[in-house]
């Protein structure tokens, strides 16, 4: 069987498409990247916003209208949550909740052998990172899943349940083996700030994302680590000590969600866990001490009930803090999550208007930033290639571009910003 894949959403996503992929290579079947060669069709979803889900849809009709014959399975978070909506599709063969690769393969038809499991160590062969071209050289490594707080706007923690940590062993087992092929490995998952701290358990016998790092580092250390995403005031003494102190081993750049800069927005969203005062503290300290530093956020434009003064305060500490880009979101109301309740939304050209105010400075920050680094040397990681030219990706998440015939072939290596 010949099987297509297609990701759409998160880095832990996108680790869960791998996992599947190398269930399905371990039975046979072959993945292949072009739908027209696929007997099959499996499509892991994303359901952070309404234009996500609205992406899956389209998505999954072109392939029912190009590749007639295809039949198509649906994974992921957007089909936990299905009412019957994605099933209705035209083609889709199965709706499966989650990312169990067990299930995917019944969906499928190969069944599955009882008690098998699906090890990542070798997640790689024949996926995404060494597909083809063989020259993508970073790979993930999911260490948690699942969300235990309750944000108002978000359906994922609906959709991915509890938060449940990996154990470290079997996590530095897994890093070793990845870095045999890959030069950056990036710990992803729902809540990856959590990792370790399960709701009932003593927090003098579970470890924390620091500690997993410590263990990480010492048993790979050729390996660049990156988080993939960590709320600001998660990072703690000993993260901070090693993106100060470590910078060959840990990228010197966050993906920091804000979400807001106005703390009534925040407790209407149920991020209670910071303010926007704590926020800029924890940042302010560590873009004091790293010389080289990529930050990044998620911020929601039009919260309901945002006022115009709380949007100014947003885009007032955006405008202080040193981010390298954002990623903003329109307020997009998900079912069955509690922010359905807090009144009318806003009208929506506020909110467009509001998103196009917060992109601009997002890129704004984001060619100062290039500006600065422009003839500087950095850490660079190959990341892929098309049309000639090599993309490496910097410790602080700027992607160069270098052309193939200058590449020494290696998977890491000194490359200055241009």
């Amino acid at each position: 069987m010949n099987v297509y894949f297609h990701t759409f959403g998160c880095k832990a996503n996108q680790y869960d498409t791998e996992l599947v992929r190398q269930a399905f290579a371990d039975r046979g079947a072959v993945a292949v990247d072009d739908p027209a060669a696929a007997d099959l069709a499996v499509v892991n979803s994303c359901t952070v916003t309404h234009e996500s889900e609205a992406k899956l849809r389209r998505f999954v009709g072109r392939l029912a209208r190009h590749y007639p014959r295809l039949g198509t399975v649906v994974m992921g978070c957007a089909a936990a949550r299905d009412d019957g909506a994605i099933a209705a599709l035209p083609a889709v063969r199965a709706v499966v909740g989650g990312a169990d690769p067990a299930r995917v393969l019944r969906a499928a038809g190969l069944g599955t052998v009882d008690g098998q499991s699906f090890p990542l160590s070798t997640q790689w062969r024949g996926g995404q990172g060494v597909r083809g071209q063989g020259v993508r050289s970073r790979g993930w490594l999911k260490i948690q899943d699942g969300c235990d707080e309750h944000c108002t706007f978000c359906a994922t923690t609906i959709a991915r349940g509890a938060n449940r940590s990996r154990p470290i062993p079997e996590l530095v087992q897994e890093a070793q083996a990845l870095a045999q092929h890959h030069a950056e490995i990036v710990l992803t998952g729902v809540h990856i700030g959590t990792y370790g701290r399960e709701q009932g358990a003593r927090s003098r016998t579970t470890p924390s994302l620091g500690v997993l790092l410590e263990a990480l580092i010492e048993a790979v250390p050729s390996a660049r680590f990156r988080l993939s995403s960590i709320e600001a005031t998660e990072v703690d003494d000993t993260i901070a000590r090693l993106l100060i102190e470590a910078p060959r081993n840990l990228a010197a750049h966050l993906h920091a969600p804000l979400q807001a800069g106005s703390d009534r927005v925040l407790k209407r969203m149920g991020r209670h866990w910071y303010t926007a005062r704590s926020y800029r503290s924890r940042i302010e300290w560590l873009a004091e001490r790293l010389p080289v530093f990529g930050l990044g956020a998620d911020i929601i434009a039009g919260f309901p009930g945002e006022t115009d003064a709380e949007h100014r305060a947003t885009l007032a500490l955006v405008t202080a803090l040193p981010f390298t880009y954002l990623h903003v979101f329109p307020f997009s109301a998900r079912p069955d999550t509690a922010a359905t309740r807090l009144g009318a939304p806003l009208p929506p050209r506020v909110v467009r208007e509001r998103a196009r105010e917060l992109r601009a400075l997002g890129e704004a920050k984001a060619r100062a930033h290039r500006g600065r680094r422009l003839g500087q040397r950095a850490d660079g990681v190959v990341s892929g290639r098309g049309e000639g030219k090599l993309e490496v990706l910097t410790e602080d998440y700027l992607s160069v571009y270098l052309p193939i015939a200058d590449w020494n072939g290696r998977p890491r290596f000194d490359i200055t910003v241009r």
